[in-house]
């Protein structure tokens, strides 16, 4: 298989073409074959006669494992058949491991909605895209969870890919994804999933670690250059990046804040169960309508900057 740090056109491919196509929901997905894996495999690992800890612990290190291999054996049969079609192939799983334009699309479907006043339709819109229960937010809180969801999904639906992409192919950003997909399915701190799901969570915060501090000075960057707030950003990504239950998502949230001037955060419900979370940018106005468009603008702004990074982390092996 052609070197990942030599083939520097795949992640542009795959960007432009996430860029163009976006995620339509007639189009096959890995992901969604991930989730049907993980719904099937799980009743298997927890037969066995082990602590769940250590049931779930093999459960995500195969499930990521086979993955990984998934991805290098597609990619190798392909650059085996011709280099081109290797290489297309790659850039093709990267497609499938960031979304951007996804992401913006059900932010933006939710603005449409809240806009005239469609209190319902844009409880249903965010529902899609949130964890928290949507059945009573008003107008304000649905605008504040479209918000809080583009700043994190920037990191796990698009920095975080390229980043692994970028030291270790299409192969490691597929593996990625499992990760992800496995935290957002079994990572759960409830009583079904403390003990099974510790460990994929784990290895979620391990991957996410990086490319989360990175997203400070990404988003940072990009809200420079659209609203001359670029200091403000670092400031406040850094300083309150870790007022979050999470390791690592507080820290986009935070830059967010910084970048947008608004407050983030505060308790929500989940699962019927009110969760206390500090508020990040509390020094700002609460979210409205307006701050959706601007959100989703930032975003895309730093997913190219974040491309730009990541292809230019892949090519330092090269240059040095």
């Amino acid at each position: 298989m052609t070197d990942p740090f030599i083939a520097f056109y795949v992640i542009p491919a795959a960007v432009i073409l996430d860029q163009i196509v976006g995620d339509p929901v007639w189009m096959p997905h890995p992901v969604r074959w991930m989730g049907r894996a993980i719904e099937k495999l799980e009743a298997e690992f927890r037969c066995l006669a082990l602590p769940l800890v250590v049931s779930g612990g093999l459960f995500a290190v195969a499930l990521i494992l086979a993955t990984w291999l998934a991805g290098w054996v597609l990619a190798a049969a392909a650059h085996w058949l011709h280099p081109l079609a290797g290489l297309a192939v790659e850039a093709l799983i990267v497609f499938y491991c960031i979304s951007a334009r996804s992401l913006a699309e059900a932010a933006m479907a939710v603005w449409r909605h809240l806009k005239p006043g469609r209190i319902e339709e844009a409880r249903a819109s965010v529902a899609m895209i949130v964890g928290r229960e949507t059945r009573n937010l008003d107008g304000p809180a649905i605008a504040r969870a479209a918000v809080e969801t583009v700043a994190e999904n920037l990191v796990d639906g698009f920095i975080a890919p390229l980043f692994f992409a970028a030291i270790g192919g299409a192969p490691l950003a597929l593996a990625y994804r499992m990760v992800n997909t496995l935290d957002s399915m079994v990572g759960y701190k409830n009583e079904r999933y403390i003990d099974f799901g510790k460990v994929a969570a784990r290895i979620d915060d391990i991957a996410n670690f990086i490319p989360a501090r990175i997203s400070v000075a990404v988003i940072a960057l990009a809200a420079q250059i659209l609203c001359q707030r670029g200091r403000q950003t670092l400031t406040v990504g850094f300083a309150q990046g870790r007022r979050h239950a999470s390791p690592n998502s507080g820290f986009s949230e935070a830059s967010f804040a910084g970048a947008l001037e608004i407050k983030l955060g505060g308790p929500n419900v989940y699962h019927g169960k009110l969760v206390e979370k500090p508020f990040i940018g509390e020094q700002f106005a609460d979210v409205s309508l307006h701050h959706i468009p601007r959100a989703c603008d930032l975003m895309l702004m730093a997913a190219l900057i974040g491309a730009a990074g990541a292809l230019v982390l892949q090519l330092l092996p090269v240059l040095w």
